[in-house]
């Protein structure tokens, strides 16, 4: 929100004391002179602002008006900031903002048309009276639904917004924000269209039946930043009464990225995952999925822990051992935590030649240079292990071959793929995130595994 600056103090306390880690745009009119311009950056730089982009907005009589793009810590640092920069002769604040909600206004996405109407001739086409040629179609060959409209393409993003990032039970519509951003990724990485469905609701049959009844609108259904662990029975349910792809991205996505993560740690140590002693501190949604995808991959020890009893169950009927935290760390080869608790391991809990992936953000729990120190052979944080680099490709492929399912064969395809796409030279886990060969790589390494392990419509099941 952009206000104007009529008085500082009045500007400051527009910002909530809470906010930390802002990225500012500052709208300044600068006298059109040689040094006025490195007088307003030297006055940031010396109150500790970390500048980004500087743009000339327009020329105004003897001044210019220009955006600055600061970095800030907290909001003393941005008293502090705006005070300095009020103080300089030749320069006036005209507005400040929060460059992040400012990006977000409106929203992120919106439906468009792929085809441009210049006629009533195209209109008759497009819909009546020509469009009743293609409903016949569809009426007459139910498989034409797929051919002829925009569902293969298209993935539901339904949320109740109980688990959303680190930010907890917020609620659907504050978990709106995420669910367009995830609708950014799918058309940006793949070219697919996701759609945003915020459901009202806790109760489990209600969202069940509700995404049952939208199904037939969308080729696919992503569960997004579902609490556990009510997840788990929502995503069983819905495989279960649905022959599409659904996935709980929380769960297999974080998995898959995970996965490749540690095919690559394994491989710069020199041990061979499946032989390794395997511990998951912290089985909420993220552990209880990392935990199924290894043993599908064919880790075959495996401990846990979890303060959770159900948490602790879910690992055992997975094939898992239940253990607690000394038990974890003194018994494991690699250990993955996901429990949002920073600083939960400790340095001296650390053994010679662990494999520590602590991937709770943004806060570790433990960070990877003092799990080095400590004598971890390899240690890394969840900056890296974003499941953007999965669902995309894994979505993208599954529709492709209208496939019925996810199958653990097409995970590991994806994971492998994205293993194969990190610089072993710089001892990279996982690949960046924007490479577009990623993306494309693992859609097709997700549509061959979906005719190999029996998922694609027309094929018998082997999996």
């Amino acid at each position: 929100m952009y206000f104007n600056v009529t008085n500082l103090g009045t500007i400051i306390m527009k910002f909530e004391k809470s906010s930390d880690n802002l990225i500012l745009t500052l709208r300044v009119y600068i006298t059109d002179k040689p040094g006025f311009l490195g007088k307003l950056l030297t006055s940031i730089g010396s109150m500790g602002g970390n500048i980004g982009d500087v743009k000339l907005v327009k020329r105004a009589g003897r001044n210019n008006l220009r955006e600055v793009e600061i970095y800030v810590s907290d909001q003393e640092h941005i008293e502090q900031i705006l005070r300095s920069v009020g103080e300089i002769d030749g320069i006036q604040i005209d507005t400040i903002s929060d460059a992040v909600l400012d990006l977000h206004k409106g929203g992120k996405i919106q439906m468009s048309s792929k085809i441009t109407i210049a006629d009533a001739s195209e209109v008759r086409r497009i819909y009546t009276p020509g469009v009743a040629q293609v409903c016949r179609a569809i009426q007459n060959d139910p498989s034409a639904f797929y051919e002829y409209t925009y569902v293969q393409n298209c993935v539901a993003i339904v949320t109740n917004g109980t688990a959303v990032l680190g930010l907890g039970n917020i609620g659907a519509r504050a978990g709106m924000p995420v669910m367009e951003g995830k609708s950014v990724l799918l058309h940006q990485l793949v070219g697919l269209s996701g759609v945003p469905i915020l459901i009202e609701s806790t109760d489990i049959d209600t969202i069940v039946d509700t995404i049952v009844n939208i199904s037939s609108s969308f080729g696919a259904i992503k569960l997004e930043d579902f609490a556990a662990p009510d997840c788990f029975e929502i995503e069983r349910r819905l495989i279960e009464r649905l022959e599409m792809p659904i996935m709980h991205d929380d769960q297999h996505g974080t998995a898959v990225v995970t996965l490749a993560a540690l095919m690559n740690a394994t491989k710069y140590t020199g041990d061979l995952l499946k032989n390794m002693v395997v511990g998951i501190i912290g089985l909420g949604a993220a552990g209880t999925g990392i935990a199924s995808l290894l043993k599908s991959y064919g880790v075959k020890q495996m401990l846990g822990f979890d303060l959770s009893e159900n948490a602790m169950k879910r690992l055992e009927a997975l094939g898992g051992e239940p253990s607690d935290l000394k038990g974890v760390m003194s018994r494991a080869n690699v250990v993955v935590a996901t429990t949002g608790v920073p600083g939960l391991i400790r340095p001296d809990m650390i053994r010679p030649r662990q494999i520590i992936l602590a991937l709770s953000n943004p806060n570790p729990e433990i960070h990877p240079e003092d799990a080095i120190d400590a004598g971890a052979a390899f240690a890394a944080d969840g900056r890296g292990v974003n499941n953007a680099l999965a669902f995309p490709g894994l979505f993208k492929g599954a529709l492709n071959v209208t496939a019925k399912k996810f199958t653990s064969r097409m995970k590991i395809a994806a994971a492998t793929t994205i293993a194969s796409f990190a610089n072993s030279d710089r001892q990279e886990l996982v690949p960046a995130l924007m490479n577009p060969d990623v993306h494309e790589a693992v859609t097709k390494s997700v549509e061959r595994a979906a005719f190999e392990s029996g998922a694609v419509r027309y094929h018998e099941e082997t999996d």
